[in-house]
């Protein structure tokens, strides 16, 4: 986290940082940019740079604190759903909103994977943990499994669709919209064809 000093900065001054550290951290991976050329662009000299941040992982964590911030805010809460049809409304509208978030937002896209796999990415399994109880409470996901197997299983196959539809992003290549396939899915890990029955 950053030392108090960088706290105390004006908020646009904290944004320019945080805001080269990201680009630099997207452009060159976030194992791959240099301390250095970020805060030599950010324009701040080491002495400052050291008393902002206790070092490179610092800065790195900060700005994958924004980027997840900035995904979790894209997705909203889950609010519990009235129904089956509510329950599927609602997690496509929060699937198509990251998304969009993602498709304008190249520096969030690029970081997207490093800031949801930090830390075992609690936050974002927070709001895995909301939909799985919210669909067992609506009879839709199954209850013989482990709710926090559900839960970790729920997120891995959303994130791995999620790589699946970045990286044909990355490639100038759309992908559907709808997110039909991800739903075939998770409709199968819930609970087979009675929940894409009920949900349809």
């Amino acid at each position: 986290m950053p030392l108090p000093r960088f706290e105390r900065l004006p908020v646009e001054r904290r944004e320019h940082i945080l805001g080269v550290a990201r680009r630099h951290f997207a452009e060159h991976g976030a194992e791959g940019a240099s301390y250095n050329k970020i805060i030599e662009a950010a324009g701040v000299s080491k002495t400052a740079a050291y008393h902002y941040f206790d070092g490179r992982e610092d800065l790195l964590t900060a700005v994958l604190d924004g980027v997840l911030g900035r995904l979790l805010a894209a997705l909203g809460p889950w609010q519990p759903a009235r129904d089956a049809r509510d329950f599927a409304d609602r997690f496509a509208a929060g699937s198509a909103a990251l998304g969009a978030h993602l498709g304008t937002h190249p520096d969030d896209l690029a970081l997207a994977d490093a800031a949801v796999g930090r830390t075992g990415g609690e936050p974002w399994l927070g709001w895995f943990g909301a939909l799985v109880t919210d669909g067992r409470r609506l009879g839709l996901i199954r209850t013989e499994v482990d709710h926090g197997l559900m839960v970790a299983a729920t997120a891995a196959v959303v994130r791995a669709a999620d790589g699946w539809a970045l990286a044909r992003m990355r490639a100038g290549v759309e992908p559907p919209e709808d997110g039909g396939q991800l739903w075939v899915l998770l409709c199968g890990l819930w609970g087979g064809e009675g929940v894409a029955a009920d949900a349809g």
